[in-house]
């Protein structure tokens, strides 16, 4: 018999999972194993691998037991390693999703989808355990799963900013590992994030508002001075005979008497220097961004803006 407390070390390390393989290792026979198994003691996952318990296996036991029943390195991708980030578009429901070197020969299994990469050893996040891709590839991977290009770029944009990725590590992320598909479009949704985009309203505006209709790219986080404070506006458009601040307001992020107050001074203070200001919010933004971009278009145009406004596949 082999040693009883490296036997339990190993599986506390491995979330309450082994194989057959470690079972055996240990001095442990088939017929052990499949009494252990009939008893109820343990249970039967992945073929050769097994929970060491005798109650429904967690997502932390199935990430687990899907990395020991790929043969080679393999870590954890796409919706798992999203669920293990704690990133939007995170999932403990469904197959696993596991990604390993280009030339492996691991398949997966019901509950197990495989995915190869070239880059795969510069796609890994250093010191995790169990372990994943890194945060900036993994949401692509999400971005690249989508049904078309303008959701891929939602995605991307929105994971990042919720996340805190920064864009040059998405940019850099995108040079490393090229992906199939949407490539371009990614990039674009990159180039946002460097240029200031900082919430999820403001990366719907940018997407579904300006680039979707072709309205100039404003200048994001513009700096202002009110009442003495350094504040940022969200976007400014200098145009010919003006400038126009558009002003998105989350709900969540506006919902205070300090926040109102500064608010009521940018205004203010908008005011004073004869800028033009529109305001928009999440229901604007997201459920009617044709509308946002008729009134950015028209604003813009009266400040001589000479561009044309396009339509979107959306548009009225």
């Amino acid at each position: 018999m082999g040693d009883p407390e490296e036997w339990w070390r190993q599986i506390r390390e491995q979330d309450g999972v082994a194989t057959r393989a470690q079972a055996l290792a240990q001095g442990m026979t088939d017929e052990v194993i499949e009494a252990n198994f009939a008893a109820h003691r343990w249970l039967p996952m992945f073929r050769g691998v097994f929970a060491v318990t005798t109650g429904e296996p967690t997502p932390a036991m199935w990430r687990r037991a899907a990395l020991l029943f790929i043969r080679g390195a393999a870590v954890l991708s796409h919706e798992t390693a999203a669920a293990v980030l704690g990133l939007p578009g995170g999932c403990e429901e469904g197959p696993i999703h596991v990604t390993v070197e280009y030339g492996s020969s691991a398949r997966g299994c019901a509950g197990i989808v495989v995915h190869r990469s070239r880059a795969f050893p510069y796609i890994v996040q250093k010191n995790s355990d169990p372990p994943v891709t890194n945060r900036a590839q993994t949401l692509i991977d999400l971005a690249v799963a989508a049904p078309t290009a303008r959701d891929g770029m939602r995605v991307l944009t929105a994971g990042a900013t919720q996340a805190k990725v920064p864009g040059e590590r998405i940019e850099e992320a995108l040079t490393v590992r090229r992906p199939r598909r949407y490539r371009r479009a990614l990039l674009a949704a990159a180039k946002l994030l460097v240029e200031g985009v900082e919430s999820v309203l403001e990366a719907a505006y940018a997407n579904d508002v300006e680039r979707a209709h072709g309205l100039p790219v404003g200048n994001r986080q513009a700096p202002r001075v009110v009442e003495g404070h350094r504040r940022a506006e969200d976007i400014e458009y200098h145009v010919e005979f003006g400038v126009l601040t558009v002003r998105l307001d989350g709900w969540r992020t506006h919902a205070n008497r300090r926040t109102a107050r500064v608010d009521r001074a940018r205004d203010n203070a908008a005011e004073l220097e004869n800028r033009g200001r529109l305001t928009f919010g999440y229901e604007e933004v997201n459920e009617t961004p044709c509308a946002v971009a008729r009134l950015v278009a028209t604003r813009l145009r009266q400040l001589g803006w000479t561009g044309e406004m396009t339509r979107c596949t959306s548009c009225p």
